[in-house]
């Protein structure tokens, strides 16, 4: 089957009206960051590693910090659904880490594989009893890492055991103790009073030995979070799935997300290190996390001990954009601007404005979101002259097809609801489209409730603090990532809105029909390409199934090849940085082909195209800080005037953090 489609510019998208050159300067300042001392930086895969994979370090030591990673940025709970990868889960590392904190067993074991090959680990997982985990290869052998339950088990060597040999030594216990086992599984009543025998301490003095080496129990055998014990364990080990033997199985993860905060004139963004409960699950789709209020306390029993300094763990903020439509400021930071004028141009009212009524006039923006969108709304003053109108046009596919949203034929006060358009986005576009004598916007203002994760926020604690703000390399990114399930309408762009071309594929997923198969997906840029980034993740039943990444930069009459790689049984993820771009470079496409010998499919995919802002540039940022010591609330603006600064800030007590307002300075 193939779907072919030709891919259209929006006409006049990169056709700015003449700036200034005040205007012209800086239209966009990008890759924002601070950093505390007191938390480690994980805003993308390279401040990951260069946070905890140590130069040096012995594989063993890196395995490890992998696993404290995960452990400390994601907490066990009911996971976030995004319905864009494997299993409609967020199995992008990175992602949780900032956006969620929080998910379950199988994202965990997606995010220690996905770490681990990115720092040049083998890794895999397992489907086992009531659970999933992994395991990282090194030293000619697997050791497997539970960053869900937070555990892991040396042996009497120190090596940390494999989940082979935790089951071995398992199953023969159970062996000498057939009263706690069925036949097939471990009996969790038994289990559990087994483990409350000689005053709580016959798990650790009878059990099996490697088990109750895990250093992550507490006294009475509970693994960190507080939500399982011992008994937990030894069901997990008992060699099944279910009806079935443990299985590998590879939990996909996805690789690509990073923290770039960008900030326009008159763009402001606030996270808080509170939520006023709202979360990504909302709408029904999945649960609610139990750490948005914790009530019972599961987070706050370990959290603090893995280093946290925020009271809690789901932030909700917001982002908002009061567009400088009167200074003309709003143009640097726009996709196109055609026969528009602002008061500054022309002193002409209102504010922005058709100049030629006999032509048309549009403006396209763009609003990229580091974190996920909850809801939005804009509000906009419009003014239409006799005979005009105004429409409101949305898209989600990178403005290569748009829906009306609103139409205005009389002037006032306008509101649209946009909730319904951008419910677990993180970027769309807006068209304004103009027309009449007069016509035009006094005012526009978006604003959006988004979701984040309070761990990773640059936080302060007792005595002296060092923040480093940091801003740059002045580069955005277009994002392909879509549905291939094509089984959640509404909740999320499918493969098809992205024009994607397919080859040899289809069902859902996308599966490899005859002897090979391709989905080709293009991608375009506002400014200049600098890389392109792509993973995608595969599923197989047969061992040595191949995949292979191709990539083209002349309209697809010429594929090169990024890596290639023969997937073992279950799957594979691959995840590659293609740096080589011809110079004024602005559209590409990215191709995952399948050869099959078996069964062979591709699950999940996310294509990057950084690109250089074409108005980008650095401009002062106004941070504000708000903290409470004692009960005593405490504020502290720092303005950068320069892409790197290092703050101080002392505290006489320990501080309950607030919130952190980023905003352009003046």
């Amino acid at each position: 089957m193939f779907i072919r489609a030709s891919i259209f510019l929006v006409l006049g998208l990169l056709s700015l009206s003449a700036l200034s050159a005040e205007e012209s300067s800086v239209g966009v300042v990008s890759h924002l960051k601070i950093v505390s001392d007191k938390v480690p930086d994980v805003t993308s895969l390279e401040a990951w590693k260069k946070s905890y994979i140590k130069e040096g370090s012995t594989p063993a030591e890196q395995a490890l910090s992998i696993w404290k990673s995960v452990a400390t940025f994601q907490h066990q709970d009911s996971p976030p659904y995004e319905f864009l990868q494997h299993e409609d889960l967020v199995y992008d590392p990175i992602k949780v880490f900032n956006v969620y904190g929080y998910a379950m067993c199988c994202n965990a074991t997606a995010h220690v594989s996905g770490l681990a090959r990115y720092a040049g680990l083998d890794a895999r997982g397992w489907g086992v009893n009531h659970h999933s985990i992994g395991e990282i290869f090194y030293d000619d052998a697997w050791h497997h890492f539970d960053a869900s339950l937070i555990a892991y088990y040396p042996k009497a060597d120190g090596k940390i055991a494999s989940v082979e040999e935790l089951t071995a030594e398992v199953k023969g216990w159970y062996a000498q103790h057939p009263d706690c086992f069925d036949g097939k599984h471990g009996i969790d009543a038994k289990l559990r009073q087994f483990e409350r025998l000689d005053e709580r301490t016959a798990w650790k003095q009878k059990g099996p030995p490697t088990l109750a080496h895990n250093p992550t129990f507490s006294a009475v055998g509970w693994y960190p979070a507080g939500t399982h014990g011992w008994y937990a364990g030894m069901q997990v080990f008992d060699g099944t799935s279910g009806d079935q033997p443990a299985f590998h199985y590879e939990y996909g993860p996805s690789m690509g997300y990073e923290v770039n905060i960008q900030l326009r004139p008159g763009e402001k963004l606030t996270r808080n290190w509170s939520n006023k409960g709202l979360h990504v699950n909302m709408d029904g789709a999945g649960g609610v996390p139990g750490c948005l209020d914790d009530k019972h306390g599961f987070l706050k029993a370990y959290d603090a001990k893995f280093g946290s300094l925020a009271p809690g763990r789901v932030g909700n903020g917001t982002l908002e954009y009061d567009v400088p439509l009167k200074s003309g400021a709003f143009k640097g930071g726009a996709l196109a601007v055609e026969n528009l004028s602002s008061t500054a141009d022309d002193q002409a009212a209102p504010a922005l404005h058709v100049k030629d009524a006999a032509q048309p006039a549009t403006y396209i923006l763009r609003m990229p979101s580091s974190y996920v969108y909850l809801g939005g709304e804009l509000n906009c003053q419009a003014v239409v002259g006799d005979g005009g109108a105004i429409r409101v046009l949305f898209s989600e596919n990178n403005g290569l097809d748009w829906k009306e949203l609103a139409a205005f034929a009389s002037s006032g006060a306008q509101k649209v609801d946009l909730k319904a358009y951008v419910y677990r986005r993180y970027d769309y576009r807006l068209k304004f489209e103009l027309k009449g004598t007069g016509t035009g916007l006094d005012a526009l203002k978006i604003t959006h409730d988004i979701q984040h994760s309070q761990r990773p926020l640059p936080a302060f604690e007792q005595g002296e603090n060092t923040l480093t703000f940091s801003a740059g390399p002045q580069e955005g990114t277009v994002t392909v990532e879509a549905n291939t399930l094509k089984n959640h309408a509404g909740k999320q762009a499918e493969y098809t809105e992205f024009k994607s071309e397919l080859a040899g594929l289809d069902g859902a997923p996308l599966r490899v029909a005859g002897a090979e198969g391709s989905l080709t997906v293009p991608v375009q840029t506002p400014g200049d390409m600098v890389r392109l980034r792509a993973n995608f993740h595969v599923g197989t039943w047969s061992p040595n199934e191949k995949w292979e990444l191709q990539y083209s930069f002349d309209g697809g009459k010429t594929f090169n090849s990024a890596g290639s790689f023969a997937c073992p049984d279950r799957g594979r993820n691959y995840y590659a940085v293609i740096s080589a771009v011809p110079k004024g470079v602005r559209e590409a496409k990215v191709r995952f082909a399948g050869h099959k010998s078996s069964e062979t499919c591709l699950w999940s995919f996310r294509v990057d195209a950084d690109y250089v802002e074409p108005h980008g540039g650095f401009a002062p940022v106004k941070v504000t800080y708000t903290w409470s010591e004692n009960g005593a609330d405490k504020q502290q603006v720092f303005v950068a005037q320069k892409p790197d600064e290092i703050w101080k800030v002392s505290c006489a007590a320990k501080p309950v953090m607030k919130s952190i307002v980023m905003e352009l300075g003046e």
